[in-house]
């Protein structure tokens, strides 16, 4: 495994893919460190709509959770990708951090609690993981205990690029956006655009269902895989899916309807292998976005930024 801060960078802004089987146990150790973040400022932030308040964001070296208010005071949670480090600082100008290394989550959470409570900063977490295939307690999880420097490293590079070109699509709407942030349950980038309606809801549907899918969306964005989809891969959908949309013909001509997930998928290999990955990306992103909007009949003369005016 590389030391921290000399993992290669593939040649190219566009790194090599990464198969989910190839760094499944790191990611999933990762997974839930990343949840006990998340939950920290879950637990602490003002709540937003559509739990925007929850999520995570990309940096320069890693993910960030943005200021997070402690009292009168504020402090900031980033995970460093590149010298492998949890850093943890406060608005009163204290400094922690954790070095990320092959240790359990219950170590890893014991350590992290104890560096909050060492900087004064109260919070009680509900430790258990959301949206993951296990609910191991994180002071109960000895399963979890990987960490490959090298392959996080690559996730963060590749991520890194993701967010970068769903930025460049964001600035193409007018109407109310997401930021583009990670969410860490799901573990994906995502970005999400609203037609200002509200949207119909099922019975079944639960309350978080209800906040964060409470008005038309189409939504974009990346994962590093899950489920039926083995690989890194960029995805679009609209909720409540209009139909017809699935039938839908999209580009690039490698990208695909997954019905299990109800989501368009072009793989980040295939976009990467395009002769420019970036106009792969937002050509996908638009043309899924440009045939969910009108088979859902949004005002698109009044959301859409004029083509002439994209950069």
């Amino acid at each position: 495994m590389a030391a921290p801060g000399t993992q290669p960078i593939d040649s190219g802004p566009w790194p090599r893919s990464m198969p989910l089987a190839d760094w499944q146990a790191t990611r999933d150790t990762l997974h839930m460190w990343m949840q006990m973040v998340g939950k920290t400022r879950l637990a602490l932030a003002p709540r937003q709509n559509h739990w925007w308040h929850v999520t995570l964001y990309v940096t320069a070296r890693g993910l960030t959770s943005s200021p997070i208010p402690s009292g009168t005071r504020t402090f900031e949670i980033d995970f460093d990708f590149i010298d492998h480090s949890l850093i943890v600082e406060t608005s009163d100008g204290a400094v922690r951090d954790i070095a990320l290394r092959p240790q359990t989550v219950a170590d890893f959470y014991r350590e992290y609690m104890a560096l909050l409570g060492s900087l004064g900063i109260a919070v009680k977490l509900w430790p258990v993981p959301t949206e993951a295939d296990h609910t191991i307690p994180f002071d109960e999880d000895r399963v979890h205990a990987s960490y490959d420097a090298a392959q996080v490293h690559r996730f963060f590079q590749i991520l890194r690029q993701a967010d970068r070109i769903t930025k460049r699509f964001q600035g193409r709407f007018l109407g109310k956006t997401s930021p583009v942030h990670f969410f860490w349950g799901a573990f994906d980038l995502a970005l999400t655009r609203f037609s200002g309606r509200r949207a119909p809801h099922k019975d079944t549907d639960s309350w978080m269902l209800r906040e964060a899918n409470s008005h038309e969306e189409i939504s974009v964005g990346f994962w590093p895989g899950s489920g039926t989809v083995a690989e890194p891969a960029f995805y679009a959908y609209a909720r409540p899916e209009p139909g017809g949309l699935a039938a839908t013909s999209v580009r690039p001509a490698a990208a695909r309807y997954d019905p299990a997930l109800a989501d368009f998928i072009l793989t980040y290999e295939a976009a990467r292998s395009a002769t420019s990955p970036d106009d792969a990306v937002l050509e996908f992103y638009q043309s899924v976005y440009d045939a969910a909007a009108d088979l859902a009949r949004w005002d698109r003369a009044a959301l859409d930024r004029p083509p002439a005016e994209w950069s």
